[in-house]
């Protein structure tokens, strides 16, 4: 994702010694001449306006602050020695940057009225224009008031809880009680009374196929009916004719008391997406032949000059009689089905579920 950056901004920061809001850029404050403390927290100010001091905005690019590791002093990033005590600032240490400090503060905000004489004021102002008194920020909340408040999680009631569970209980005991039946086994002498086999082809046809495609990925045979312009894919970075999307503007510190709009940015391509037709091997037909004796045959069907073989399959059923009861056995293949002559009788293994699971000769 690529940042692109809107504008400079200034920041404030608040004195703790007598509480004024001073610019980000102010080094003491403007109220009580204290120094600004080496860890300052910058906040964003009431209603953000973009920057034009084009030296001031070079200054935020620098990189942050340096404090002067001998007398506090900040300095500017790319200041060699001291502005205070003239010392090497080769060792200093820069300020805190990067915090994110939220959405851009475009909006106009209200006036704000001085809690010392009254008088009103622009809400962007730091200090009363009638009476000079630090005056509070505006649209800021009463720290009680501003406590979210918590919710707590209705969540479901008992009673759909246990029938849900009732039912999950159920479904698992069903599927446990299918389990012991499939596994559960007896054996059964069965004597065979009848065949079956089943031999089928598949035949397809050449038919057309409507389907969508990029324009560059079409197959050489298609015909197209349509195209339209379609998001194709996002990337991180900008290439001509693509679409920039980027979301809400933010405000960074830089670590100069002024602080960087940016916006997080992707950008999509567009593309033609066609609609096409191709001729394709579809299925058309199945011709199957049956039997009941040990001389399966597949079918020889006639084909059309779009036309051609598919897929083949073979069935093989043995019907046993045993005690008054039928089952059925599915051989694998036909070298095993050609065992099962009629009257042959076989040894069944056979589950609770009545389905034969595996036959052995008797002896």
């Amino acid at each position: 994702m690529t940042k692109k950056t809107v504008g400079y901004v200034h920041l404030e920061w608040e004195c703790p010694s007598c509480g004024t809001r001073n610019k980000g850029i102010d080094k003491v404050c403007r109220n009580c001449g204290a120094p600004q403390p080496d860890d300052v927290q910058f906040e964003q100010v009431a209603q953000e306006e973009l920057i034009q001091d084009e030296k001031l905005i070079a200054q935020a690019k620098a990189g942050p602050d340096v404090h002067c590791p001998f007398c506090g002093t900040r300095n500017p990033a790319t200041a060699d020695q001291c502005s205070q005590c003239l010392a090497d600032l080769s060792e200093a240490k820069a300020r805190e940057a990067g915090q994110v400090l939220g959405a851009h503060q475009k909006s106009a905000v209200p006036d704000v009225a001085c809690s010392f004489c009254g008088a009103m004021n622009s809400g962007t102002a730091l200090h009363c224009v009638h009476c000079g008194a630090a005056l509070p920020k505006p649209g800021r909340p009463d720290p009680q008031a501003a406590k979210p408040q918590v919710k707590r999680a209705t969540g479901m009631s008992k009673t759909t809880r246990f029938v849900l569970f009732g039912i999950l209980g159920l479904f698992v005991l069903a599927c446990i009680a299918l389990v012991i039946l499939s596994n559960r086994t007896e054996e059964i002498v069965g004597e065979v009374e009848g065949v079956s086999w089943e031999y089928s082809v598949q035949i397809e046809a050449l038919t057309p196929v409507e389907d969508q495609e990029w324009r560059d990925r079409l197959p050489d045979d298609a015909e197209i009916v349509s195209c339209r312009q379609e998001l194709r894919r996002t990337q991180q970075n900008p290439e001509p004719g693509a679409r920039e999307v980027c979301g809400t503007p933010y405000t960074v510190d830089t670590g100069t008391g002024v602080g960087e709009v940016v916006q997080d940015c992707t950008y999509e391509i567009y593309d033609e997406l066609c609609t096409y037709t191709e001729l394709q091997w579809r299925d058309f037909d199945l011709v199957s032949l049956t039997g009941d004796d040990f001389s399966p045959e597949w079918p020889n069907p006639t084909l059309s000059q779009d036309q051609r073989l598919g897929e083949e399959t073979e069935t093989y059923e043995v019907y046993f009689a045993t005690d008054g009861r039928s089952y059925t056995y599915r051989p694998d293949d036909l070298s095993e089905y050609t065992q099962f002559t009629e009257g042959s009788r076989w040894i069944l293994e056979v589950n609770a579920l009545n389905n034969v699971r595996s036959v052995t000769p008797e002896q």
